[in-house]
């Protein structure tokens, strides 16, 4: 893997012995979704997403400086308090990735302890969150060591890292909207790290809701990560990475311009198009619930009925978001009681919006 020099730091003489540092990242939905990925967690596609407020991952990073330099990574990981052996070879496997970026990690004995507002692995960007958290704290860290880092600095850097520990991680560090990978209309625009949207947005899409359904919260039976593996040699996959950098091109003049039938149009088809890639891949899965389609069906009719800009989308899982503007949130909240509650497990959604990112607690 080549190394980005831009984000080598400098080796440094003078390290803080021992501290603390609190952060909290939001999770975020991809309207444009990516779903295939090249070495080293390069997208195959570029994807643009809201990001979220309310569904955020709290982590606290404790650093204590070893005597001497390591030969292995010391950390200890909480999650919700206790330890969770089975996320200890994702951490390891972050940590590896981006030593070469952060040189003083060897040189510390870290403590993890963190913790979602949501259930982990239920179809909600739970690697989004954990990874961009785990990746801010690691950042703020470097700034104490180098406190001539720009903001600008940190926050492309902490996206990069992010990056390489969960792709979708890199759109969480800034919002309300974030572009991540290449594209020719996006200014800015890179596969290394997620940029926000660098356009003005319509005010329609100022405080837009996302409920999300939380049709099942147990673990999905195939992970995110084999699912993108699988879209090599897909036989949809080249003309998908085409249908998204169109859909890409859409969008940006759909929230620009505020055209929400358009928005709902290029969100939905997104969404499917995800879901139809995971039903055609070999080995084939379907992540969707009978009661995933109930509630597709149910915001279908209730849009044809009443004239409501409320549209839904999906992550790799069974949950539903649903997304309207703020001025139907009532409305809505009264549809969801009334008519869609009854297809969540036990009844249980969570009431987001769009956020503005990740930040120090």
């Amino acid at each position: 893997m080549g190394t980005n020099l831009q984000f080598i730091s400098k080796i440094y003489s003078i390290l803080p012995d021992s501290g603390t540092i609190s952060c909290v990242s939001p999770s975020n939905i991809a309207l444009v979704k990516y779903w295939g990925k090249r070495p080293v967690q390069l997208p195959e596609n570029p994807s643009i997403s809201f990001t979220l407020n309310t569904c955020t991952t709290k982590t606290m990073l404790k650093y204590k400086k070893l005597n001497q330099e390591s030969h292995d990574f010391n950390f200890q990981l909480l999650f919700e308090g206790k330890p969770k052996p089975n996320f200890r070879p994702k951490i390891q496997s972050f940590f590896e990735r981006i030593v070469a970026y952060m040189p003083f990690l060897k040189q510390y004995e870290f403590t993890i302890e963190t913790s979602n507002t949501f259930p982990h692995s239920s179809g909600i960007a739970s690697s989004a969150s954990g990874m961009s958290a785990l990746a801010y704290c690691l950042v703020q860290l470097e700034k104490k060591i180098n406190p001539e880092m720009s903001n600008e600095q940190v926050i492309q850097k902490t996206s990069f890292l992010s990056r390489l520990g969960s792709g979708s991680a890199c759109r969480s560090i800034e919002g309300p909207l974030t572009v991540w990978g290449g594209h020719k209309d996006i200014e800015g625009s890179t596969n290394e790290y997620a940029i926000k949207f660098p356009y003005q947005i319509h005010e329609v899409f100022n405080k837009y809701q996302d409920t999300i359904l939380l049709v099942d919260k147990g673990e999905k039976q195939v992970s995110s990560s084999v699912g993108h593996d699988l879209m090599h040699g897909h036989p949809f996959a080249i003309k998908r990475f085409e249908q998204a950098n169109e859909n890409i091109a859409k969008l940006k003049t759909i929230l620009i311009s505020g055209d929400i039938d358009a928005f709902i149009e290029v969100v939905e088809s997104e969404a499917l198009t995800l879901h139809a890639m995971m039903m055609t891949s070999l080995p084939y899965f379907i992540l969707m619930k009978p009661n995933t389609l109930s509630i597709i069906n149910k915001v279908w009719e209730y849009r044809k009925e009443t004239g409501s800009k409320l549209c839904f989308t999906l992550d790799a899982g069974a949950n539903v978001h649903l997304l309207y503007p703020d001025s139907e949130k009532e409305l809505v909240k009264d549809f969801i009681t009334r008519e869609l509650v009854v297809y969540c497990q036990k009844g249980q959604y969570i009431c987001d919006e769009i956020g503005l990112g990740a930040k120090l607690l």
